[in-house]
């Protein structure tokens, strides 16, 4: 019998996923599902948000408008999108000190205490976060 670890992206983990950057080897495996362990990847709805402030800015040079890059994402990467409920966004607002300051990785945070997942980030906020032991983290 097979187990399934659940594994949330931050918005740069899907970018970097997309760019073929260098990764982790741990995160590698995970994200081309090489483990000996079932995995179910996430990302938030967030990620959308900040997908779209990138490309807006410049930062994210595509030629696909945001929603058709994170559909695409979605679909090439097979993973699942997780809403932002009205207890997320609470949530965030409790979590325990001392706690990143950026709201959206707050948000990102509170969604994988929420769903019991582990978040791939290289932001060394939410790993030193993970850390100190209120949510769990894998650098990539």
């Amino acid at each position: 019998m097979r187990t399934t670890d659940a594994y949330l992206l931050d918005t740069c983990a899907m970018i970097w996923a997309t760019q073929f950057s260098p990764m982790s080897n741990e995160a590698s495996l995970v994200l081309n599902n090489k483990s000996s362990v079932q995995r179910q990847l996430n990302v938030s709805a967030m990620s959308a948000w900040e997908i779209g402030m990138l490309i807006s800015k410049g930062r994210l040079p595509t030629k696909k408008n945001a929603l058709s890059w994170f559909a695409d994402f979605v679909n090439d990467a097979d993973v699942a999108v997780l809403d932002v409920t009205p207890q997320l966004l609470v949530a965030s607002s409790f979590l325990p000190k001392p706690v990143h300051n950026d709201p959206t990785d707050r948000i990102l945070i509170a969604t994988a205490r929420e769903y019991d997942l582990t978040i791939i980030t290289r932001d060394r906020a939410i790993l030193a976060y993970g850390a100190a032991g209120h949510v769990k983290t894998l650098a990539c």
